[in-house]
């Protein structure tokens, strides 16, 4: 595992170089330059392109602040796999500050931020975890005798770029929601200047935050965004169009209660409150637990935390949305049901006059009509 470190990071090394060091095997590391190269969702030709340019690429510095969330994204991190990000990504990066691993503290702590942020500015990283509270000019969250809002402005404005990491950084997320007492806001809307990457989720999955992060250092640019500023690679289908439930929900087969036949065989959780149709993400083909579960998956109905205000707009958790996008127009799903049923019946019954028409009908009259 590596840890945090006060002295300035090491430039001299390439990416592959450190990771041989830290006994990472040529296969381990090509097998990740897959993975990353999956996620971004570019064709596998791009691998040997990605190994490459890490290759290349110097060990860039990263700080990492935590602020009003549960840290849930850097313990999803350091569980992560695929391999291990813990193990490779925080290799490949110089992790000089980030509260949750690191050995320093107080004011050494604080003195390794400055220092970094001073150093290196405009060639850091930046990833925020947790909401920003803005009330009362942002009392209600301090670190180290500093705001919030006044280290989120120094740090994120100093940036090459700053990735807000999970639906509070992103959004305001659940600290947020009404009556959101504290005023809390994303980093874009608590540093409007600076160069913000939204990985919303609860947690954001760790393989968009490797691939992210990955992009940048191989194109030196950041990924093509969405209109709420997610990247496209990750957040540019609605979980709905990937789900491995969506059969069910075309044939209007859905769960009506819990641990019924329905639910055990696998059917759609819509009417269980899912808002997967609403929800933009890749939870369906990134999963979690190396790849092997995704809350759908497991028979639980998504709740939309890949989406801004989701506390609010998406609630009651298990309450179905009103209407679904899909079939060119807005259908409920009972409306869907019994329309395939009523469909399905009136094939049959089409089907059956056009056979009793073709038995009505004198022999060699076919041949006459062609």
């Amino acid at each position: 595992m590596s840890t945090t470190r006060t002295e300035p990071c090491n430039e001299t090394f390439s990416i592959s170089q450190i990771l041989k060091e830290r006994g990472v095997s040529r296969r381990d590391f090509l097998k990740f330059c897959s993975t990353v190269t999956a996620a971004l969702a570019l064709p596998p030709s791009f691998a040997p392109s990605v190994a490459q340019a890490l290759d290349e690429v110097k060990r860039p510095p990263l700080v990492w602040l935590e602020f009003q969330g549960c840290t849930g994204d850097s313990e999803a991190l350091l569980r992560s796999a695929n391999p291990t990000v813990a193990e490779i990504v925080l290799d490949i990066l110089s992790v000089d500050y980030h509260e949750t691993i690191m050995a320093a503290a107080g004011h050494q702590a604080e003195a390794a931020l400055d220092k970094t942020i001073t150093d290196y500015k405009g060639k850091y990283f930046a990833v925020i975890e947790g909401s920003i509270p803005m009330k009362d000019g942002g009392v209600y969250g301090c670190v180290g005798g500093k705001s919030n809002l006044e280290r989120a402005r120094q740090v994120c404005g100093g940036a090459a770029a700053t990735i807000a990491i999970g639906n509070c950084a992103s959004y305001g997320g659940i600290p947020a929601a009404a009556p959101n007492p504290t005023g809390a806001v994303g980093v874009k809307e608590a540093v409007p200047g600076a160069t913000v990457i939204n990985l919303p989720g609860c947690p954001c999955n760790a393989d968009n935050l490797t691939a992210t992060i990955v992009h940048y250092l191989v194109f030196n640019k950041i990924p093509a965004l969405d209109g709420h500023g997610r990247p496209l690679f990750a957040y540019g289908k609605r979980i709905h169009d990937n789900c491995e439930r969506r059969p069910h929900f075309d044939a209007g087969q859905y769960v009506e209660k819990w641990g019924d036949d329905g639910h055990r065989k696998g059917y759609c959780l819509y009417k269980m409150g899912c808002k997967g149709p609403a929800t933009f993400h890749n939870c369906p083909t990134q999963r979690y637990n190396e790849k092997t579960a995704w809350p759908i998956g497991s028979g639980h109905p998504c709740v939309g935390c890949a989406e801004p205000q989701f506390w609010d707009v998406m609630s009651p958790m298990y309450r179905r949305l009103p209407n679904v996008p899909g079939f060119g127009i807005e259908h409920t799903a009972d409306a869907i049901g019994l329309g395939l049923a009523a469909g399905a019946a009136g094939a049959f019954v089409v089907h059956g006059a056009l056979s009793a028409m073709r038995k009505d009908k004198e022999p060699g009259e076919d041949a006459k009509e062609d």
